[in-house]
């Protein structure tokens, strides 16, 4: 055989056991080797999720990480999605498709006739779309749509519908005061006419409540006119008549207290009795009686909220100042950025009256020691007592978990991830002593409107 071809089988075999995606290396199967000459010079580029994570694992361990045969799962968070749940370094050294998250979009919405709409977000997920029509046409169908998970609309495209009612212009009446002894008032007012846009034929105009020089009772009364035209069509206004009897100034309970009045409320000789609610205390006076001048005795009365100090000693001594007062939410996190820390605070931002309404006061643990920090709204607590508490409660430093506990310092229940504010005001609502201030609140008119 001569020589020239055996040059060049030994050229190929060294060529193929120098090839690093064979199997087979020049200093043989030295991972060690193989970890200092690859380190940091991964086979497939590292990944980055935006608007989600990824959790990967290696063939040959931690050393070789983005290797050939790697596989990596992505998790979007909510309202993102990705084409693939799981990818691999493929020989290419390319993933095997694409991991972004990308936002859920539903499709665009069509367009009604004689009217539009407007996105808080265009077509995106949790968009909330509102319908409009054009004027003199109405409505018909759900007035607003939210883009959903699953891209679809919440609801259809509504229709706008030519359906012109007839217009009527109430009369617009001052406050009545009551005569003279007596609680009601003799109120008096023309009757008004109605005016079609169409053909101008009415039907006779309708009021619903009492007629014009009726003697009405103290108190607000409302009332309507309603006319009708040829075609079906209603058209309708509302006024008001209201009576007033003289008496003393209103009197309203204060902010986080109740007030409870004897009598009328606020006449003459009414005594009206303040108390405050759980981690509040009453200024001014305990008690007010409606004089003779139609003037209050005593002073306003105000429910100051408690000063908390966060000078303590001791985690105990931190929760002392709130037994039978106030309920605690302990919120612990690793790092003021991890998500579900973020996500939950946003979620409470919003929520605050709810949690007035309840007596729940948020205490928030972010860090590790001795880099922690620990908040009572806009009271830091120091380092050491926020590890106090965190040893106090068993709540762990590394991961995210919340305490939620009682007026009586019981740990109620405990969560690992974040949860809605109405997941948290429904286990607070279950408490016995919650039930027994939800009537007091109704009594005393305290809600939240948002």
């Amino acid at each position: 055989m001569d020589a020239w071809p055996l040059v060049l089988l030994s050229v190929q075999l060294c060529l193929c056991s120098a090839y690093q995606g064979s199997g087979h290396y020049p200093n043989g199967d030295d991972e060690d080797w193989y970890s200092r000459r690859h380190t940091g010079s991964p086979w497939c580029a590292p990944i980055k999720v935006k608007h989600g994570d990824v959790s990967c694992r290696t063939p040959r361990g931690e050393n070789y990480r983005n290797v050939m045969g790697t596989r990596c799962k992505i998790r979007c968070k909510q309202g993102y999605e990705s084409q693939s749940s799981e990818v691999v370094c493929m020989a290419s050294k390319h993933w095997s498709s694409s991991y972004a998250c990308q936002e859920i979009r539903c499709a665009k919405l069509d367009m009604p006739v004689n009217g539009g709409y407007k996105c808080s977000d265009g077509s995106y997920f949790n968009s909330r779309c509102e319908f409009f029509c054009s004027p003199g046409f109405i409505l018909m169908g759900q007035k607003t749509a939210t883009c959903q998970y699953r891209k679809t609309w919440s609801a259809g495209v509504p229709t706008c519908v030519d359906v012109e009612p007839p217009k009527i212009k109430c009369p617009n009446l001052k406050d009545k005061w009551a005569e003279p002894a007596k609680l009601t008032a003799r109120v008096t007012w023309d009757t008004p006419e109605g005016v079609d846009t169409a053909d101008g034929i009415l039907t006779d105009v309708i009021l619903k409540g009492k007629p014009s020089k009726s003697n009405f009772p103290e108190g607000l009364h409302k009332m309507s006119y309603t006319v009708f035209d040829r075609a079906g069509n209603k058209g309708s206004c509302r006024f008001t008549v209201r009576v007033r009897v003289r008496r003393c100034s209103a009197l309203f309970p204060p902010d986080n207290g109740y007030m409870k009045c004897d009598s009328d409320a606020d006449n003459y000789g009414t005594t009206c009795e303040f108390t405050c609610t759980g981690g509040y205390e009453l200024r001014g006076s305990a008690a007010r009686v409606c004089q003779y001048g139609l003037t209050w005795s005593g002073t306003d009365t105000t429910c100051a909220a408690m000063n908390i100090n966060v000078g303590v000693r001791t985690a105990a001594a931190l929760l002392d100042q709130f037994y039978e007062k106030r309920r605690l939410l302990v919120i612990s996190a690793p790092t003021a950025a991890n998500h579900n820390y973020r996500f939950q605070m946003t979620n409470l931002q919003h929520a605050q009256c709810g949690l007035d309404l309840r007596h729940v006061t948020v205490i928030e643990l972010v860090g590790t020691y001795p880099a922690q920090i620990g908040r009572i709204r806009h009271r830091l607590l120091p380092p050491a007592l926020a590890l106090q508490l965190r040893l106090l409660l068993q709540i762990p430093q590394r991961s995210f978990q919340m305490v939620l506990v009682d007026k009586q310092g019981m740990d109620k229940q405990r969560y690992p991830f974040p949860i809605t504010a109405a997941e948290l005001f429904t286990t607070v609502d279950t408490f016995p002593l919650r039930k027994d201030e939800m009537v007091l609140q109704q009594e005393a008119g305290q809600t939240c409107q948002s």
